[in-house]
């Protein structure tokens, strides 16, 4: 299966950002999804996460209530609508699939995307 991140950007604190993650090569609602991010000297952190058919999600509690996941299994893709962005949301954003159910450690995932850049400016 292979991924393929996009829509991140340069945005000012308080602005919005729609992440999309299109996946091919597998069959997409087959696989639970996850958003996790990296800032430069961090690990990996799980930010989101949701199930084959989009009936249960997850987030971590540092983007509850201003970030929503989706998926749309019919177009092969998901997203990450990021809302009221905060200079501590800077990082590169990953997506990523996984056999099974939803997890929040980025090591229990089997595939991932390359990567989008978000930066917001304070």
């Amino acid at each position: 299966v292979q991924l393929q991140a996009s829509g991140g950007g340069l945005v000012q604190a308080g602005g919005s950002l729609r992440l999309s993650c299109a996946a091919s090569g597998g069959t997409f609602s087959s696989y639970g999804m996850g958003w996790f991010r990296q800032a430069p000297g961090n690990e990996r952190e799980f930010v989101a996460a949701i199930t084959r058919i989009g009936a249960s999600t997850s987030y971590a509690d540092s983007v509850k209530g201003r970030f929503t996941i989706s998926r749309d299994n019919a177009k092969n893709t998901a997203y990450l609508q990021m809302n009221n962005l905060k200079a501590e949301d800077t990082a590169v954003y990953y997506c990523a699939l996984r056999s099974g159910y939803i997890r929040v450690a980025a090591s229990e995932y089997d595939y991932w995307g390359q990567g989008t850049q978000v930066t917001v400016s304070s």
